[in-house]
């Protein structure tokens, strides 16, 4: 083979991994857009389901709500609002109300118990190797957190994105013995799913609530994150002030 064969033959392999990496991050850019699709017509994604997959759906609603609590590396799913268009389908009778609160909060508290224990196990060394899964940075907010609310924070943390999931897990690693956290975790789990689905309920079927229920659901992501950040502002300044 001689020179001009071998740059050819390294031109067309360059060319063909540049497509692979393209072909990759397109799918990479496509599965993101699904997702974001997903967690803002989360309402017309179940009603499929509900349609199409009949009381299949209460199996897959039951994960969605199990991994958001209890996996570290899907905080991405929807929580509050899947809880709140899972009340308002109740409200026109496709779900049962009591089925679906019962199921959901067993998913919650089951997720919950689980991540604590996994915390307990791995926490700590996925923390020591610098995993991307588990980073200081989620660490350390999630300590501030606790900081800020106490044992309460179990409770709070199931309205705040994000925090909802890391919050058992850096628990388990020693922020809380398993009876207090199982006590809050019930309580919370409890309040999370009959609070928000009852909410989607009474208030899902209101039609400038329907037709707008993207910007309710951004206002169910965002609100409460805002309100604990800026609690946790509160308490690092005033921790600044007294030092």
């Amino acid at each position: 083979m001689n020179t001009f064969e071998c740059v050819k033959l390294s031109v067309r392999n360059e060319t063909c991994f540049s497509k692979r990496i393209q072909l990759r991050d397109n799918q990479k850019m496509e599965y993101l857009a699904y997702l974001i699709d997903f967690m803002l017509h989360v309402d017309k994604y179940i009603e499929q389901f509900v349609r199409v997959y009949d009381n299949w759906v209460y199996a897959l609603l039951f994960l969605i709500i199990f991994l958001e609590a209890g996996v570290v590396i899907t905080p991405f799913l929807p929580g509050d609002s899947l809880l709140f268009v899972v009340g308002g389908i109740c409200g026109v009778g496709l779900l049962d109300w009591t089925l679906c609160c019962t199921l959901l909060s067993i998913s919650a508290l089951m997720g919950g118990q689980f991540n604590y224990w996994v915390g307990s196990k791995v926490g700590t060394k996925l923390l020591e190797k610098h995993s991307r899964w588990f980073t200081e940075k989620e660490f350390h907010s999630t300590q501030v957190f606790y900081k800020t609310y106490g044992a309460s924070a179990i409770v709070i943390a199931r309205f705040v994105p994000f925090i909802r999931t890391f919050a058992p897990f850096v628990a388990g690693m020693g922020q809380m013995t398993l009876a207090n956290f199982s006590f809050f975790n019930v309580l919370g789990a409890l309040i999370w799913v009959f609070g928000v689905v009852g909410a989607g309920y009474e208030l899902g079927n209101i039609p400038w609530i329907k037709s707008h229920i993207e910007f309710f659901i951004w206002g169910l992501v965002l609100l409460p994150s805002v309100v604990a950040v800026w609690g946790s502002y509160k308490v690092k300044v005033s921790n600044s002030s007294a030092t």
